[in-house]
């Protein structure tokens, strides 16, 4: 069975991350899909996407959003799966995003990595460390990774 994640996104215009996101993960034989599921414009398909991605088989959701960033966080209400949420730098060096990702209420944690492309390849990262809990060959991948840094 193939180790997936689900890669989220609220915009066209954040596919230059998800790609580095998608491309690392692949580096470490996790598969990833991307949607496109803004929270404030497709707030149902958004919650749809989160609630059944774990019986799609997604084990992680990584969700990328700029501005209110409000997508991670809806994602984490509708998920017990692991979310990662990686702020992008749509207005005032997405430090908007940042403290929006970070601000979540007790109960509703999302993982929050750096700002734009490091958070992209760093939510790739985080996400194939909680796998590699459970997938010995992720783990592997892992560590040739880190070795090669």
């Amino acid at each position: 069975m193939a180790v997936k994640v689900l890669i989220m996104i609220g915009s066209k215009s954040d596919e230059e991350y998800a790609t580095i996101c998608h491309e690392l993960l692949g580096k470490f034989g996790i598969e990833a899909s991307v949607e496109i599921s803004s929270a404030h414009r497709h707030p149902e398909r958004t919650a749809k996407l989160a609630s059944e991605a774990e019986s799609n088989g997604f084990e992680t959701v990584i969700a990328m959003a700029g501005m209110a960033a409000a997508l991670p966080g809806v994602v984490a209400a509708h998920t017990n799966l692991p979310v990662i949420g990686v702020p992008l730098p749509a207005t005032v060096g997405g430090l908007d995003a940042l403290m929006s990702v970070t601000q979540m209420p007790p109960g509703i944690p999302v993982a929050a990595v750096a700002i734009g492309k490091p958070g992209a390849k760093n939510a790739a990262v985080l996400a194939a460390r909680i796998l590699a809990l459970s997938h010995s060959d992720v783990k592997d991948a892992l560590t040739s990774y880190r070795q090669s840094l």
